[in-house]
């Protein structure tokens, strides 16, 4: 039996997400990218996906698992064809209101435009009528495959993946096979794969899982295996050193750059990995040692540094950009010593901005340039390459990845010292660690000064990329995207952070450079913010986290629980058997 409030209400969830997509302006600006030719657009994914997933989820609901397999399928259908149709309903009367009343003066995106994206450019009534029968079929396919047998729910899962991960990395692929030849057999001109190129993916998947469904089976089963855990290890440790060093090789310069960036916000991401996932201390003023790291680079190279010009070699200059970058994590750490949680992240926010504040102001023009900044910075010079910079991403991906292994190789080393026992102490508990003989002002201002350094390796490299400096690279933004991409990463986690840099700036984008996804630079923010709302809420302890960071957050949970369960009532020997 449906439950009709319940598929009402999902309904109207449905409606509601595809008239906010269409009213922020999504579902238009995403059309302009074809990703089938000619049947699928990217926008039209973003709308009917939303609507497919929030059926699936209804339909999950009515399943009675007492029931006959056809009747079971019967009504999961129907669940998802009614969500579907709620949802049209709203969406209708959504486009005719837009179509009825101008609001384009107070909701810009609001206007004929939309409602042509959102009715497949046929206007009303033809394009309304199709856009009701897309979502009732796509609602009824989402209700059917909660039904389906397993098996056949992997296949078709598979299908869609990898047909939709050939068709949203186009650049990628295209950026590989440099032959313009051998991506027309497999893109149309006007973007997006050929109906034949998906014919051929899917049945390579199809065949390619069939024939080797057992034999992942086993790895799987061997790699379970408390002994093979630490050869896999080795194994993908030799694998990934092998691909850093073939693949800039076979990238195109698109890629290469794209390598170069994600990098950068690695380094980043190690440096605040250490003072937020390792000690705790929560800094939203993290890319003022980023900006220490490039300015003090750009004003000991840079032939048109005013005032003062040394001129000096990168190599020469990284030294003197290490003293000072620790320097200003002394200055930084010495203040909020006695500070904690939202005290400590407001005041090194504040100091980040005083730092970019200085650098603009007139007082400091004759020294970094104010709002000209410094130009012609030089490159690195590499012995039998010459200057390597921006203008050469291929070798200058190898600079990058080496500062990467070395950041984390002090993060590794540092994690497993006494030092890194002692800022687990901190983290969990402070006035504990100081009871205990930790002191806790050393091991603050060691986590400051650590993290200010590793931030000052991306600074002199991005500098010698780049070739200049300006304040509007060192914003807060920079700060906050850093510590998202240690938060979904994983705190704590060293090949956390290195997957959330990955997932956030090599799909999504960087706070001034695109993604993968060049589409979304419009909308990066609001991923963003998804994103990490869900990772909060589903995954706290990110998509990699350390051991100790997953056992700290699921004690926390399982001590609420057994709280709430006696009433309030609660006391340690409960908490101590809560997490047993």
């Amino acid at each position: 039996m449906i439950d009709m409030r319940r598929t009402f209400r999902f309904g109207l969830l449905a409606g509601g997400a595809m008239a906010f997509l269409g009213g922020i302006g999504m579902i238009e600006s995403f059309n302009e990218r074809t990703l089938i030719d000619p049947i699928l657009r990217m926008g039209d994914l973003f709308l009917y996906g939303t609507l497919f997933v929030i059926a699936y989820i209804a339909a999950r609901g009515e399943i009675n698992i007492l029931e006959e397999p056809d009747y079971r399928a019967a009504e999961t259908t129907a669940t998802g064809a009614a969500v579907g149709f709620v949802a049209t309903m709203v969406t209708v009367v959504y486009a005719l209101l837009i179509t009825a009343v101008d609001v384009v003066e107070f909701f810009p995106n609001m206007d004929e435009a939309m409602v042509e994206s959102l009715t497949f450019e046929q206007g009303a009534p033809i394009g309304l009528a199709l856009l009701g029968l897309a979502s009732v079929i796509v609602g009824a396919v989402g209700g059917w495959l909660v039904s389906t047998a397993d098996g056949l729910k992997q296949s078709i899962s598979k299908v869609v993946g990898w047909v939709l991960g050939f068709a949203l990395l186009e650049v990628v692929v295209t950026d590989i096979v440099e032959s313009r030849d051998v991506s027309r057999l497999i893109y149309s001109p006007n973007g997006g794969l050929r109906l034949w190129s998906v014919a051929v993916i899917a049945v390579l998947v199809v065949y390619l899982s069939r024939r080797y469904s057992g034999r992942l089976t086993s790895f799987a089963a061997e790699v379970s295996n408390a002994d093979s855990k630490s050869r896999l290890r080795r194994g993908v440790i030799a694998f990934l050193v092998f691909a850093a060093i073939v693949l800039p090789m076979l990238l195109g310069g698109i890629l290469n750059e794209l390598m170069i960036n994600v990098s950068l916000f690695v380094l980043m991401g190690l440096g605040l990995n250490i003072v937020v996932g390792l000690a705790g201390l929560l800094d939203l003023g993290y890319v003022a040692f980023f900006a220490v790291g490039a300015y003090g680079t750009a004003v000991l190279t840079s032939p048109l540094s005013p005032t003062f010009s040394p001129q000096l070699n990168w190599w020469v200059a990284l030294p003197i950009v290490f003293v000072l970058a620790a320097i200003a994590g002394l200055l930084v750490g010495t203040p909020v010593i006695r500070m904690r949680g939202d005290y400590l992240a407001i005041v090194t926010l504040g100091f980040g901005e005083i730092v970019r504040i200085l650098l603009l102001s007139d007082w400091l023009t004759p020294l970094f340039g104010g709002s000209q900044g410094i130009r012609r910075i030089p490159g690195v010079d590499v012995p039998f390459l010459g200057e390597v910079g921006g203008t050469r991403p291929e070798f200058f991906v190898y600079l990058t990845l080496i500062f990467v292994l070395i950041a984390g190789y002090i993060s590794y080393r540092a994690q497993n010292s006494r030092i890194g026992r002692a800022w687990a102490a901190m983290r969990e508990d402070e006035d504990v660690a100081e009871a205990i003989g930790i002191s806790t002002v050393s091991a603050k201002l060691l986590a400051f000064v650590t993290g200010a350094i590793i931030a000052s390796f991306a600074g002199a490299l991005f500098s010698a990329k780049v070739g200049a400096v300006f304040t509007n690279s060192f914003d807060v933004l920079v700060s906050i995207i850093i510590l998202v991409v240690v938060i979904v990463g994983g705190m704590g986690s060293i090949s956390g952070v290195i997957v959330g840099a990955f997932v956030l700036i090599g799909v999504l984008g960087g706070p001034k450079s695109p993604g993968l996804l060049a589409e979304f630079a419009e909308f990066k923010l609001l991923f963003y913010g998804a994103i990490l709302v869900f990772m909060m809420l589903k995954r706290p302890e990110g998509l990699l986290p350390s051991v100790r960071r997953s056992r700290e957050l699921h004690q926390d949970e399982m001590s609420q629980d057994a709280w709430l369960e006696k009433g309030g009532d609660f006391t340690a020997d409960d908490a101590e058997g809560a997490t047993t």
